[in-house]
């Protein structure tokens, strides 16, 4: 499939990041709306989306229930990479269920972020055998980020809670400049295991999201529509 024409439905670092990652690979990005122009998704019409094949959506925690919304009602799939709205998702995705569309979510669109989730549920499952280990998430990102825990963080947690059998506490810490460190500690009386997740640059999030904006418009290409994660598109 050749490379779908692509809205940005915000225009802060993460949507730069994308659109510059984009351009470097010969995606032809026709819409680029930011928030002031946006109020409550209202300017995400099929005129303003401008023959998009898929959106990808970077704004914040407020404004990503109703862009999605008005993305899927103007007929655009979109991948939305805001974290911070888990409490609207069901209500996002009767409306992108009624309105036949498509949107494809995400706590995380680094790669290697799932590849560490399956592997901590399995540290996980290993240790439910040791109960003298005491479990702990620290999730650190940079000083603007507005939702904590992280959504990586608190998919952790219910990932490796539930393969562990009891709670495990999470600790954030908001300093700097920090894309996203992750790491899920296991402590004994005499040693400690340490999984950590460390982004280096944002732009394995922007790589990510292209990757699931190329593969949301090739499954609406051929008719698939509805709620899809990463584990839709990672699935062997």
């Amino acid at each position: 499939m050749s490379a779908p024409r692509l809205a940005l439905v915000g225009t802060g670092k993460m949507g730069r990041a994308v659109r510059a990652l984009a351009q470097e690979r010969g995606w032809p990005v026709v819409a680029e709306i930011g928030a002031a122009d946006n109020p409550g998704g209202a300017a995400l019409t099929r005129d303003r989306l401008a023959g998009a094949e898929v959106a990808v959506e970077f704004t914040t925690p407020a404004a990503a229930p109703d862009n999605a919304i008005a993305c899927a009602r103007a007929g655009v799939p979109v991948v939305v990479g805001t974290t911070g709205w888990l409490a609207e998702r069901e209500r996002v995705a009767a409306a992108v269920r009624e309105a036949e569309g498509a949107l494809f979510w995400a706590p995380n669109f680094s790669v290697g972020v799932h590849v560490f989730w399956r592997v901590a549920e399995y540290a996980a499952a290993l240790m439910a055998r040791l109960p003298a280990f005491d479990a702990h998430i620290v999730e650190t990102h940079h000083a603007a980020k507005q939702d904590a825990p992280s959504g990586t963080a608190l998919e952790l947690q219910r990932r490796a809670a539930a393969a562990l059998g009891r709670p495990i506490p999470a600790t954030s810490v908001r300093v700097g400049a920090v894309p996203g460190t992750h790491e899920l500690l296991f402590d004994g009386a005499f040693e400690q295991l340490r999984l950590t997740h460390e982004a280096r640059d944002r732009r394995t999030f922007a790589e990510g999201a292209l990757l699931a904006a190329g593969w949301l418009a090739e499954a609406w290409g051929a008719g698939r529509r509805g709620i899809f994660t990463m584990d839709d598109l990672l699935q062997p």
